[in-house]
């Protein structure tokens, strides 16, 4: 009767353990398969569409995005706080640093993070120059993101413009530019909500309140913040951010969510 009752507990955790190694199995294989189907040259028009009326929607999901990064220094720390948290953002590179510290953006695409693309020398007269200089930024930032991720003919497909769009800061040739981005399967996207991090030094209550600010009373956002200090450490306020926006209700999401 024992050895009966000893061979029925280990068929069941035998059982167990084959069902979770299943499912891990089909998780990872669906994540995997998720990043290869937007990551490489060609994406789906509803990708584009669903990132071009992000702000319509009427759910309460967070998106945090980084910029000006990877810096060694501020975006590793802000992957321990997201990987501690379980939540997964959307880092908007700058090329020429992917190129820098490339190990980072391995790293923080291999936890499920989006690697979107900020341009490759964050230098107006560079970006603008002309046409062939605008796409190429972007293509040649690509390019180190493939490099760093190992991904072959990566494809962001999500361009941040250095600034963003809305500033007035070269609108013009913005305005002339944005138009190309279809030509190499990219869309662009701004941000409704942010913590003036790169603005001016503040506090880090101060940060956190500029981010209850500018979010309040709005459904879908995304958030604005720098993995850099130049000016502010957003990674020290990074779990009070968090906290604040789960006690609002808030669902965390990046960009591979985005047709979810």
């Amino acid at each position: 009767m024992k050895i009966f009752l000893l061979k029925k507990r280990t068929i069941f955790i035998f059982f167990t353990f084959f069902i979770l190694f299943i499912f891990s199995i089909c998780y990872f294989s669906r994540s995997i398969l998720l990043a290869s189907n937007i990551d490489t040259k060609k994406v789906s028009s509803e990708f584009i569409n669903n990132i071009n009326n992000i702000f319509n929607s009427n759910k309460k999901v967070a998106y945090l995005t980084f910029d000006d990064g990877p810096s060694p220094s501020v975006t590793p720390k802000i992957l321990d706080i997201l990987k501690e948290e379980n939540i997964k953002a959307t880092f908007f590179v700058i090329g020429k640093k992917v190129d820098e510290h490339p190990e980072i953006v391995n790293r923080a695409y291999k936890e499920g993070h989006y690697i979107a693309n900020h341009s490759y020398s964050h230098n107006n007269s560079i970006l603008y120059k002309d046409t062939s200089s605008f796409t190429s930024e972007i293509q040649k930032t690509d390019l180190a993101i493939g490099n760093a991720t190992g991904i072959k003919d990566y494809c962001s497909h999500v361009f941040r413009f250095p600034n963003g769009f809305m500033s007035n800061v070269y609108k013009d040739k913005k305005n002339e530019y944005v138009k190309l981005l279809p030509n190499i399967d990219y869309t662009y996207i701004d941000w409704n909500a942010l913590n003036k991090d790169s603005e001016k030094k503040y506090t880090q209550k101060q940060l956190l309140d500029n981010l209850i600010s500018s979010s309040k009373d709005k459904n879908t956002l995304v958030i604005l913040m720098h993995d850099t200090k130049d000016v502010n450490d957003s990674s020290l306020v990074l779990k009070d951010s968090i906290n604040y926006l789960k006690s609002q209700g808030y669902v965390f999401k990046n960009f591979y969510d985005i047709n979810n």
